[in-house]
């Protein structure tokens, strides 16, 4: 695989992450909307689970936006190291 290649994939990643981050923020708000409703249930197994399920969820959206964050360092510095910002295939001057 070459390095436009490798940067490739690690733009893939980049979204999927992103993706991953979106579908947890989801989830999220569905248990958000669970925990509103039982507001009026009052239902003690939703009380008693629905708390640590929120705080679990928002861990994980916590912990993908710093891998997001340092795996974009990561591909920042591998494609300023291999100059990968310029556009492959450059007019000529002339």
């Amino acid at each position: 695989m070459d390095k436009r290649e490798k940067l490739a994939v690690m733009d893939k990643v980049l979204r999927e992450l992103e993706d991953l981050k979106n579908s947890e923020t989801a989830v999220l708000k569905k248990i958000a909307q669970v925990e509103a409703e039982n507001i009026n249930l009052g239902v003690g197994v939703l009380e008693l689970a629905l708390p640590d399920i929120h705080e679990n969820i928002n861990t994980t959206i916590e912990q993908v936006g710093e891998v997001i964050s340092r795996f974009t360092d990561h591909r920042n510095q591998f494609s300023k190291d291999h100059k990968l910002e310029e556009p492959e295939d450059q007019p000529s001057a002339g």
